[in-house]
């Protein structure tokens, strides 16, 4: 499953691809039918939701009133997963907390506080009933994946994506400002989807890659993954703070909510640091350069795109030069 744009699909041809990969495997790992655990499941199923939503805002301008059908369901079926999901996470992310401060005196207190997280994990992956839940979950992505291929798209050209993705930019600019201007748990999650649609989209554009794109995509990858953490911390503060086997312990308690507060003060500043150059261009200069970019790489001799799948196609350890280094990245990175 490639989750980019691909020399000799035309544009509606990849994004009905992708949405179809993506929405056929949050099915099957629903069904049980791979082999990651129930948690794990439920985690990629998730993800795919996300990337198929992030396809979604790609082609606003061709998909019209589709694209908000479609993404109202997802966005609620996504919802229902992150309820599952956030069991599991919470306990990373508490794992994640003491390493950060691994001098910090009386961390062996906080391991009352991590039992109970993990026994609600383990409650909230058995609980009655949720098998048939997951299934009903997996039917209904079955059927938006039959959807995908009555999506209303036409044009095959960069002018199909440019104002998703120009638009995508713009608000992830926009929500980073407002988050450092009112630094609230909201406006900072709100900062991070967004950065997530970005990350995505650049994601999807892949073969127009140059190394300031590589580092852009990396860039993207890392605000995504702190701004992920800080909202992780906001659920873990407030599970502490709001049950009562959690927080018996006030020390304890005390300990683990400043330790959440620290965390959080680092990882917002570096994200805005990082975000700053990120989102340095103008929305509509980053949309020029993009164009640019897709040009180039459509007008590429077939002899460079033969050779880019001879290089997808082939193990990994004859990859070599530039472009083995890519396919590499997009090996680990792939979500």
């Amino acid at each position: 499953m490639a989750y980019k744009f691909k020399a000799g699909e035309s544009v509606p041809e990849s994004i009905r691809r992708i949405a179809t990969e993506e929405l056929d495997s949050a099915a099957e790992q629903l069904d049980g039918k791979g082999s990651s655990s129930r948690e794990e499941a439920i985690h990629e199923a998730r993800k795919s939701v996300k990337k198929t939503r992030a396809i979604l805002r790609l082609a606003k301008s061709e998909l019209g009133d589709v694209r908000s059908r479609e993404n109202v369901r997802l966005r609620d079926a996504g919802r229902r997963l992150s309820e599952l999901r956030d069991a599991g996470a919470i306990v990373v992310s508490f794992d994640d907390l003491k390493a950060a401060f691994p001098n910090e005196a009386g961390l062996d207190a906080l391991e009352p506080i991590r039992a109970g997280l993990v026994a609600r994990r383990d409650q909230t992956m058995e609980q009655p009933g949720i098998e048939e839940r997951l299934k009903a979950m997996a039917k209904s992505f079955r059927s938006a994946a039959k959807r995908v291929k009555a999506w209303p798209l036409n044009a095959d050209s960069f002018a199909a994506i440019r104002t998703g993705l120009e638009d995508s930019y713009r608000e992830g600019r926009r929500a980073m400002t407002k988050a450092r201007k009112q630094p609230t748990a909201p406006n900072y999650h709100e900062w991070r989807k967004r950065a997530k649609d970005h990350w995505y989209h650049i994601r999807l554009l892949e073969p127009l890659w140059t190394d300031v794109m590589q580092a852009h995509e990396k860039s993207l990858k890392d605000l995504e993954t702190w701004l992920g953490d800080d909202h992780n911390l906001v659920v873990l503060r407030e599970k502490i703070l709001s049950e009562p086997d959690l927080s018996a312990d006030e020390k304890a308690a005390s300990l683990a909510t400043r330790l959440i507060e620290r965390r959080q003060k680092e990882l917002r500043k570096n994200s805005l640091a990082l975000g700053a150059r990120i989102y340095e261009e103008k929305p509509r200069e980053f949309s020029r350069r993009m164009k640019r970019l897709w040009e180039a790489w459509q007008a590429s001799p077939k002899s460079l795109e033969q050779a880019e799948e001879h290089t997808e196609a082939a193990p990994p350890k004859k990859a070599a030069g530039s472009r083995g280094s890519r396919q590499h990245k997009t090996r680990v990175t792939a979500a």
